[in-house]
């Protein structure tokens, strides 16, 4: 019996026994029933109470948003063909969502700029806040999309999937793309940040995809004469070797994402002698990458165009790395539409300029915090 129908039931039963209280001898003569209807009503209408109070907004609209395969999409085109930004802080009419719904086939789901894991983070919260198990069963729906997603034959995560032609079919550590969906499927093994409320069956899914990725890390990691240093925001599916994204993303050292690698890395337990290899290496390259004496800042004045610009500025105190790095030299590089690699991040275009991270602070904790408490956890000392 549908819940809606059972709830009318009741209320039909309540209201006649209150106009005729003869009505439920009559109704369940010989029966002898009627504690037990009633017990039941007053379950259902509770927890038609409770249901009707257990929504979260940005909750419903994810689930309005979800594609059929498990992901989300970051953008929508419209008819002009114009990628328009998921908000989920945007209300929808009920026409808006029909056709998002109408068009859940789409191929466009990603793991790009914390698309899919986001979801699926919020998710699980708004399912503990609420106890709306729509929400547990779209999270789980959404982790067995990172699952599928994984290449069988390396371990690593394309930047869409299904995969599509071209540099987004690339290993793609870009954003963090395949860092947060090992961030998941971590939190999954080790039942934290909410996970404790996923489905069980998925946990040795989860151990396995954690483990061949983390076997991607190790054999992504990029050489320079015999040594380990970094890696690619890309890496090519079959060779592993750093591979070219968008012309101002040519194959290059990463220090952002780099960051966000050694970062899980930490997370695993008893680590093996070729892991620790790997994050010591990798630290090793940060405090050789670092650049001091600069920030890069964003400056305004009518001297500027637009009034503004994003520029380095002399800061005695300050430690930052460049975004890229030649993997030959190790020198800092900024690369423009045109695809031409320079120097200074000046002589790039205007909007690349200030339209990119190409300054950060990102391995600073790593460094201060991060690696020596990991040191000492793991018992491993520093031989350099």
């Amino acid at each position: 019996m549908r819940l809606r129908t059972k709830a009318t039931c009741c209320k039909f039963f309540f209201r006649e026994s209150l106009i005729n209280p003869g009505f439920q001898t009559l109704y369940l003569a010989g029966m002898n029933l009627w504690p037990i209807l009633l017990l039941s009503c007053l379950i259902t209408l509770v927890n038609n109470r409770v249901e009707a109070q257990s929504h979260d907004p940005i909750a419903d609209r994810m689930l309005v948003y979800q594609r059929s395969i498990g992901g989300w999409p970051k953008f929508l085109y419209d008819k002009d063909h114009k990628g328009v930004k998921v908000d989920y802080s945007k209300a929808l009419s009920d026409e808006e969502a029909d056709a998002i719904r109408a068009d859940s086939l789409a191929s466009d789901a990603t793991y790009d700029n914390h698309s899919t894991s986001r979801e699926i983070r919020y998710l699980i919260q708004a399912y503990k806040t609420t106890g709306n198990k729509k929400y547990l069963r779209a999270a789980e729906k959404g982790i067995r999309y990172i699952l599928n997603g994984q290449y069988k034959t390396n371990g690593g995560w394309p930047q869409f999937y299904p995969v599509r032609k071209g540099y987004p079919s690339h290993i793609t550590y870009n954003d963090d793309a395949m860092v947060n969906n090992l961030e998941i499927l971590q939190d999954i093994v080790d039942k934290t940040k909410n996970m404790e409320v996923i489905d069980s069956s998925l946990i040795a899914l989860s151990k396995k995809a954690v483990d061949r990725g983390v076997q991607c890390i190790l054999l992504t990691q990029v050489k320079v004469d015999g040594k380990l240093t970094a890696w690619c925001a890309q890496h090519d599916t079959t060779t592993l070797r750093p591979a070219n994204a968008r012309a101002f993303e040519p194959a290059a050292l990463n220090s952002s994402e780099s960051a966000g690698i050694v970062r899980f890395l930490m997370r695993q337990q008893n680590p093996s002698p070729k892991l620790v290899q790997a994050i010591t290496s990798a630290m090793e390259w940060f405090e050789n990458s670092r650049i001091e004496g600069y920030q890069f800042e964003t400056v305004t004045g009518a001297s500027y165009q637009n009034e503004k610009d994003r520029v380095l500025v002399a800061d005695a105190h300050a430690v930052i790395w460049a975004r890229f790095y030649e993997i030959e030299t190790n020198a800092p590089f900024f690369t423009g539409r045109d695809g031409i690699k320079r120097k200074s991040v000046s002589d790039i275009e205007y909007e690349r300029r200030n339209g990119y991270a190409w300054y950060g602070s990102w391995p600073q904790k790593l460094l201060d915090k991060d690696f020596p408490i990991w040191k000492a956890a793991n018992k491993i000392i520093d031989r350099r």
